[in-house]
């Protein structure tokens, strides 16, 4: 899809919706193909500020210090107070801190700013966060949110969820600027928050960034004429909410089906097997990500990642936390880096029967990892970063291997999809070493 989708007369205005850092990850990787820059940014050079520190590893937390706010962000909604990721109260020692890295290009050479008005890459870029409740997630999107601003691109940050009246105010706060917009650019096409911005926009364009795994199963939904639903939700009955909602769901997938009046494309790294007719499809490679920071410093051991499926009920937590045991042990992995929605009671009982050090990033892994030190070997079960990782870490040596999640594992209330996904998500991954399921016996 061309970036150029504006009307004549003006660069192209695009609205970026995101509700978690990864999503905000990938519309930067988006924005960086496609050449496009922030609206209050044309034409001037970008003034790089300080490089974000690195992970939060389990220990007293220290909260990042402001780096000067931006108007459009509300009184009361920095960092200050909200530290960027909490820390798990268990007794292991804190890593060295990971040294500043400074910008730069492929290349070696000093970064350029924004394209100049009428370049190829004309556009103009909003992101807006819906902010979720979460303060892990709250944490990692305000320290994305600051490398969005050093790319000169503005971030509005609402409070989306802050109250009964929040949706009120944020729908029609946004209301003009969806109505102006030519292109919206969105992370989670699940989302009912989502949704609901779709039935006011009147943009063209529309563009699903990658929100990990998620995104393969919304391609091929889309490609069935399904209606929208997560994964790990498939195969049970729709609950009240959902059938109150469903005229707005029906309503979505509607406009994310390519028409003479509407382009979609889709940015993924994950592969993408049922295309729908019209959907164009474009490889997200991490040519940011890469760029902007690394290459990391390997050490020989090995790091595990952690995963959310405890959490969403499809894994039992008991079996998990066996598995992640012998894999430790079996591997040598000495750091398990948490995933943003794991408890912190399910962490603190892991790092106490495991022995790993627990570290709670910041960032999403992708960056994490790139920015180093990173284990030699990165061990993870079925997820985004199977995928994800490989690309970001290439050329650096580094061995990403994954463990299958064994159907013994999973949890009565699994959805009956639960497993063949997870299976495919193994299966479809380039550039990994395939581990055998844990045996738990």
């Amino acid at each position: 899809m061309s970036p150029r989708a504006g009307q004549a007369g003006h660069p192209a205005r695009t609205l970026a919706f995101v509700e978690s850092p990864v999503q905000l990850l990938n519309v930067l990787e988006w924005a960086h193909l496609h050449g496009l820059h922030g609206p209050a940014e044309r034409g001037r050079p970008t003034v790089p500020r300080p490089a974000v520190p690195g992970p939060v590893v389990s220990g007293p937390a220290v909260p990042p210090g402001r780096r000067g706010a931006a108007p459009d962000v509300p009184p009361g909604a920095g960092e200050t107070g909200e530290p960027a990721a909490a820390p798990v109260p268990v007794p292991v020692p804190a890593s060295a801190p990971v040294p500043a890295q400074a910008r730069r290009t492929p290349g070696g050479t000093a970064p350029a700013g924004p394209p100049a008005a009428g370049g190829e890459g004309e556009g103009e870029l909003t992101l807006v966060v819906l902010s979720p409740t979460d303060p892990m997630t709250r944490g990692q999107l305000r320290r994305m949110a600051d490398l969005a601003r050093d790319e000169g691109y503005r971030v509005r940050w609402e409070e989306a969820r802050g109250g009964t009246t929040a949706p009120f105010h944020t729908i029609g706060g946004l209301a003009g600027s969806l109505r102006r917009a030519d292109r919206i650019v969105m992370g989670d096409p699940f989302s009912r928050y989502v949704q609901l911005l779709l039935t006011i926009t009147r943009a063209r364009d529309l563009v699903v960034v990658d929100d990990g795994t998620a995104t393969m199963e919304f391609v091929a939904q889309l490609a069935r004429g399904e209606r929208l639903v997560r994964w790990h939700r498939k195969g049970g009955r729709p609950g009240a909410r959902d059938l109150l909602f469903a005229p707005v769901s029906s309503s979505a997938r509607r406009r994310l089906t390519p028409s003479d009046r509407r382009r979609v494309e889709v940015f993924s790294s994950m592969p993408v097997t049922e295309i729908p007719d019209g959907v164009t499809v474009t490889a997200n490679d991490f040519a940011w990500t890469r760029a902007r920071f690394g290459p990391p410093r390997i050490t020989q051991s090995a790091d595990l990642v952690g995963t959310s499926l405890v959490e969403t009920g499809v894994v039992d937590g008991d079996r998990y936390l066996e598995a992640v045991h012998h894999l430790a042990k079996a591997h040598g992995a000495t750091r398990y880096f948490a995933h943003r929605r794991e408890s912190t009671d399910k962490l603190h009982r892991l790092a106490a029967e495991t022995g790993l050090e627990i570290v709670r990033p910041d960032l999403p892994l992708e960056l994490i990892a790139r920015r180093g030190p990173i284990g030699r070997t990165i061990l993870s079960f079925p997820s985004t970063v199977v995928h994800t990782l490989p690309l970001a870490l290439a050329g650096t040596g580094v061995r990403v291997a994954v463990c299958d999640i064994d159907p013994a594992w999973l949890t009565d209330t699994a959805s009956p999809r639960a497993q063949g996904f997870l299976s495919g998500v193994t299966g479809t991954a380039r550039d990994v070493h395939r581990l055998a399921a844990v045996s738990l016996a």
